[in-house]
């Protein structure tokens, strides 16, 4: 009902309204209601959304101008005498539903100044962003009170050289009857395509003549084609199926490497075991090479796919080698081993890569196992992995004491978090271990891993789908961000975005969660700084930027949100 079929309206929604009044009560649910539905409302009521929410505010403060609203904003403005005198609104969002512009009018439609469903529950405009087609959504399937009598259809405005969805555009009238289609669905999907129109007439010169070359090499839809200028990238969708995110990365660099040479080479040089070629042709401006196309053809015998090297192991930086290598040589002999670091940086995985194939015990002091059964399996030489050795019981750290006098040269590999001062015992334990130690540093030191970090960690595809890719902007950000939890922290971002992410193309920096979008603090934060500052910032987006509201969200005062604000900028 929510989607870009069309939504009964009219009489045909009284049933949704007792299904959603029985929702919002917490009675069960009648049969027949739309899964999809059920999921919007549980979604909302997860974000802590009131269905009452009170009034927005009388004078919303909006973003600033944008390469979209200026674009958008003529060609809205000769649309919208067409809406009729309070029968219809028209709305404009960007790709994090801020609403940039409105005209027109709806009786019993209040406008938020974001319109993400973290704000206000299910609407049209989210919808439509997260399918990335129209969508409609009407009367009782939004989860607010005030849009009960209200109807609406929000098409996505993609940027043509890209295919980025950079907002939505919304028809909104009050609650139409017997729809199907909405009234206004024709005028949406007119304006979001006027504006496109706009944004290419408007697109810069070097990226028009891109995108005009990749157009004419594109044409069928079984061509293999890639278009880049070390900014922007255009990838068909064959090509996509066939080049893994190691091959596009070559692309990159070729792209790069060719604004600034005048010798443009026949084909791109892409990794070992890349399953194809890639002729390259370059894109020319006034006699200047501003990008290249890539024609990508399949082998004839394809090699089998190269193995992933494991994510312990991934990373070119000097500290990570310098520290893998000096474990590595460490681990040579049986003789114990300590790997320390903060939280997330990767110490049981290396530890499990050093063991190798020995059948080793591991235990997890954090989980309370059975340390007497694998310390005596110790002493008679069965290889331990002792995690979290920070949380070990005093009389564990006694016990391993004891048998490291016995037996000093124990195979043992222990893990440890520094954070508290360690006490007596612990304390005795580490100087034991201090001359074969090795301290794994943090991922906010060797941001240049992060790129292959990323291919590590990102799932395989399925059969005939492409690859998760990144874009450039995204790239920065995610080489920005402090990452206290490590590449820990980072794996559960690749890991969340290839398992909800339902958009194509490469990952744009708007769909990083907010703390990595929106970048570190000016200064070094502590990690109960860094707990606080995420927590603020994800309710100031909840709450469209007003910090009235977010403070009374968080339970602090606006003086004292002012104040941390302030410190975060140090």
């Amino acid at each position: 009902m929510t989607t870009t079929e069309h939504s009964p309206a009219g009489p045909a929604l009284a049933p949704l309204r007792l299904a959603r009044e029985r929702f919002l009560s917490g009675r069960p649910l009648p049969d027949g209601v739309p899964e999809e539905v059920v999921a919007a409302w549980r979604r909302a009521r997860f974000f802590g959304v009131p269905h009452d929410l009170e009034e927005p505010p009388a004078d919303p403060v909006r973003p600033g101008e944008s390469a979209l609203l200026g674009a958008a904003r003529p060609v809205l403005e000769r649309i919208t005498p067409a809406l009729g005198r309070g029968r219809s609104a028209l709305v404009l969002t960007d790709e994090r539903l801020r609403v940039l512009w409105t005209a027109g009018s709806v009786a019993g439609l209040a406008l938020w100044p974001d319109l993400s469903e973290r704000t206000v529950g299910h609407n049209s405009a989210a919808l439509a962003l997260h399918t990335r087609r129209r969508a409609e959504v009407h009367g009782p399937e939004h989860f607010l009170d005030r849009w009960q009598d209200v109807s609406a259809v929000s098409v996505p405005v993609s940027a043509p050289w890209t295919g980025q969805t950079l907002g939505t555009v919304t028809v909104a009238s009050q609650l139409c009857a017997g729809c199907p289609p909405h009234p206004g669905a024709a005028l949406a999907e007119a304006a979001a395509a006027a504006v496109e129109a706009e944004l290419l007439a408007r697109a810069r010169p070097p990226e028009r003549v891109l995108l005009d070359a990749y157009l004419r090499a594109a044409r069928g839809p079984d061509a293999a084609v890639a278009a880049l200028d070390g900014l922007s990238r255009l990838v068909s969708a064959a090509a996509e199926r066939m080049l893994a995110p190691e091959s596009l990365q070559a692309l990159e660099r070729t792209a790069v490497a060719v604004r600034h040479q005048e010798d443009v080479p026949a084909e791109a040089v892409l990794p070992e075991g890349a399953g194809c070629t890639a002729r390259i042709t370059p894109v020319c401006r006034d006699g200047a090479v501003v990008g290249i196309v890539a024609v990508l053809e399949p082998l004839a015998d394809p090699p089998p796919p190269m193995p992933r090297p494991a994510v312990a192991l991934v990373g070119c930086s000097v500290p990570w080698r310098h520290a893998v290598g000096r474990a590595a040589e460490l681990a040579r002999s049986r003789e114990p081993l300590l790997l320390t670091g903060e939280r997330g940086t990767g110490k049981t995985a290396l530890a499990r890569e050093l063991l190798g194939g020995r059948a080793a015990r591991v235990v997890d002091a954090a989980e309370d196992g059975d340390l007497d059964r694998a310390l005596a399996e110790l002493a008679r030489g069965r290889p331990l992995l002792l995690r979290h050795a920070e949380r070990l019981a005093q009389s564990g750290v006694a016990a391993l004491n004891t048998l490291l006098d016995a037996h000093p040269e124990a195979p043992l590999l222990v893990t440890h978090t520094p954070g508290t001062p360690p006490g007596p015992c612990l304390q005795r334990l580490l100087d034991t271990l201090a001359a074969r130690s090795v301290t794994l540093p943090a991922l906010r030191e060797r941001p240049e891993d992060i790129r292959e970090l990323l291919s590590a960690l990102a799932p395989r595809p399925a059969p005939g789908s492409p690859p998760l890719t990144w874009a450039l902007d995204a790239l920065r950000a995610l080489e920005r961000h402090p990452w206290p939890g490590n590449v820990t922290e980072l794996a559960h971002v690749v890991r969340a975005l290839a398992e909800h992410r339902r958009a194509s193309g490469p990952v744009r920096r708007a769909e990083l969660p907010d703390p990595v979008r929106d970048g570190p603090a000016v200064r070094p934060l502590s990690p109960m700084e860094h707990a606080e500052r995420t927590t603020i910032l994800e309710a100031l987006h909840r709450h469209g930027g007003n910090k009235a509201r977010t403070a009374a969200a968080l339970g602090i005062g606006r003086a004292t949100l002012y104040r941390k604000l302030r410190g975060y900028r140090g």
